[in-house]
């Protein structure tokens, strides 16, 4: 008897081996486990209970137990750059991104690497896991580029509903600063309308179950980005959690920071002897009148209660995966953006405070916190308890900028319940998500182009027990902001902070032993520093990082390119944004001075 294939004409006999090589694909699709990035905005080391809060986020929590949480994480120290490492794996001056749009001067965006949008030199994490057979969604904050090519429906995402802006109201369609005409949002990479109940932690959960319930059922496993809103200014937050927390930070925030300490070290997440520096912009709680006192405590009030709101969708995303029985399948990796943001001027009856956002509508008022209206930020002193015990916020390198909470649990993930103080940067999530993927990162060329390889590692080792670090003592990473400097190489960090309260001087510290950075061991130890002073000169010339011009001041910079761009449209409008900006920048001259 004849085999069938010898009976077969060729062209049936490919078309079975298409059909064979279909159905092993599905197979492996089908094994493939479901991925969920969850990120949070501007979020701070220690906001989340887990690691050291008086805040509620007990999903987030649950997440922690079921998985590895990663204590020596460090990411970029403001929000686009890190966006672009965290889905490609590749360095934010070799993505497009080496700063957010708004802030760089146009001695460096005449160079296409300084664009400030995802450059197509590299491939996302969605585009190979899509090339793969994965459903790929996205609900969020975007911020790498508006342009019909560089929306993320074109970068990966199947669906998407997308904030292109570095920020917009939690409650309503507006933008929240003046050096935006409109908040920008986007769908499938159409121009989108915000539905009249919105608010943005729901609503980004109530769009990634509506994308993962279009497909449900088809055989094909999926990743959900999440980026949140939560806890962007304006920090906002619904009513029933700002009752929560009134009356929680009546202490003021050098307590708080204390507090989080102590419970920090408790938990594991920071060494016993753990110290900390006071940082120059935290002012005397003491010093507050108590009317300001009651304010400053109420703003961070919602503060906690828009991170518990977000927590709280979190967990109808976790209930709702259980329900149509996908959660067994799904790994979740949560973490932030940067560090928290320090913004909010210190005082009530501020003139920026008050007048700046009357301009655009908004409300400063105490009774109206947080509600639909009120713009509300932060100051300095909450943020370096939203920091605790680490020094420094966003836009600087100390580790406040830039070590932030990242959990990794789920399907797959065999250590449990379990702390890591493994050394780990924003760049190595991306080849993580491949590995827990079984996809191979992108050859050297991609869709008939070249494209930059990931330089991060995979942390599959650390997740599955078998090693404890993936990285090296003489292995470097290197990361450069607004002529900031950084430079991780074993336990060590070395750290060059200018602007407001940088103070222009290389620092070196042991990270692992001191994370809040209070022994500069420069002194004591010449040869690391120079050692590593060394690598980083390196690391600028391969990523070939240009100098900042003389003077220039990030706050200054965004008010310049907001006025450029305002002016060629319409000058009455940029006259009146030039007074309504002007105070932020005075402000920041005398400080400067100072």
């Amino acid at each position: 008897m004849k085999s069938i294939f010898g009976r077969c004409r060729p062209l049936t006999l490919l078309l079975l081996l298409l059909s064979a090589l279909g159905q092993s694909a599905l197979v492996n699709a089908q094994e493939s486990p479901n991925i969920v990035l969850i990120l949070a905005d501007d979020l701070g080391f220690s906001d989340l209970a887990s690691y050291g809060s008086e805040i509620h986020t007990p999903s987030i929590s649950a997440l922690a137990e079921q998985g590895v949480s990663f204590t020596n994480y460090h990411t970029g120290a403001n929000c686009a750059p890190s966006r672009a490492m965290l889905l490609t794996g590749v360095d934010s001056h070799r993505t497009g991104v080496p700063n957010i749009p708004e802030m760089i001067p146009p001695e460096q965006s005449k160079y296409s690497h300084y664009s400030g949008t995802l450059g197509h030199n590299v491939v996302t994490v969605a585009t190979l896991l899509q090339d793969a057979g994965y459903h790929t969604y996205m609900a969020g904050k975007w911020h790498l580029g508006q342009a019909p090519d560089q929306l993320p429906s074109v970068r990966g995402f199947e669906r998407t509903v997308a904030l292109a802006d570095s920020g917009a109201d939690n409650w309503e369609q507006k933008p929240y600063l003046p050096i935006y005409k409109k908040a920008n949002w986007y769908a499938d990479g159409q121009d989108y309308q915000l539905p009249e109940d919105f608010y943005s932690s729901r609503f980004l959960v109530d769009k990634t179950i509506e994308f993962i319930d279009s497909n449900q059922g088809d055989g094909q496993p999926f990743f959900a980005y999440v980026p949140f809103q939560a806890v962007h200014i304006p920090v906002q937050a619904p009513q029933e959690y700002i009752d929560r927390y009134m009356g929680v930070y009546d202490d003021g925030w050098t307590a708080l920071r204390a507090e989080r300490l102590g419970r920090a070290i408790e938990l594991g997440i920071v060494p016993a002897d753990t110290a900390m520096v006071t940082m120059a912009s935290t002012s005397d709680w003491d010093a507050l009148s108590a009317d300001e006192q009651a304010y400053e405590a109420k703003r961070m009030a919602v503060y906690g209660a828009m991170v518990e709101a977000m927590d709280h969708h979190i967990g109808r995303l976790v209930k709702h995966l259980k329900a149509i029985g996908e959660y067994d399948n799904t790994v979740f990796i949560f973490s932030s953006d940067n560090g928290a943001e320090a913004m909010g001027e210190p005082v009530q009856n501020s003139w920026s405070n008050s007048r700046r956002p009357a301009s655009q509508g908004y409300s400063v008022d105490y009774e109206t916190l947080g509600l639909k209206g009120s713009f509300n930020a932060i100051n300095p002193g909450f943020s370096s308890a939203a920091a605790s015990p680490l020094s420094y916020y966003k836009f600087y390198l100390g580790e406040g900028g830039m070590r932030v909470p990242m959990i990794i649990a789920g399907a797959g993930i065999e250590t449990r319940n379990q702390l890591s103080n493994a050394f780990t940067f924003v760049t190595d999530i991306t080849p993580t998500i491949l590995a827990l993927a079984d996809v191979e990162p992108a050859p050297a060329r991609y869709g008939g182009r070249l494209v930059e390889p990931i330089i991060g590692q995979s942390l599959m080792p650390v997740l599955e027990g078998s090693a404890e670090a993936v990285y090296g003592q003489n292995d470097a990473v290197g990361y450069e902001l607004v002529g900031h400097g950084a430079l991780f190489m074993g336990d060590y960090k070395i750290v060059f902070n200018r602007d407001i309260w940088g103070d222009n001087q290389w620092r070196l510290f042991n990270i692992v032993a001191d994370p809040g950075e209070t022994n500069d061991l420069s002194g004591q130890n010449p040869a690391q520093l120079q050692l590593m002073l060394g690598r980083y000169q390196q690391y600028l010339a391969e990523n070939n990082v240009l100098p900042m011009p003389a003077g220039y001041s990030f706050l200054t910079q965004v008010t310049y390119n907001a006025l450029n761009n305002v002016f060629r449209d319409n000058i009455l409008i940029g006259i009146l944004m030039f007074f309504l900006l002007l105070p932020f920048v005075l402000v920041y001259r005398s400080k400067s001075k100072g």
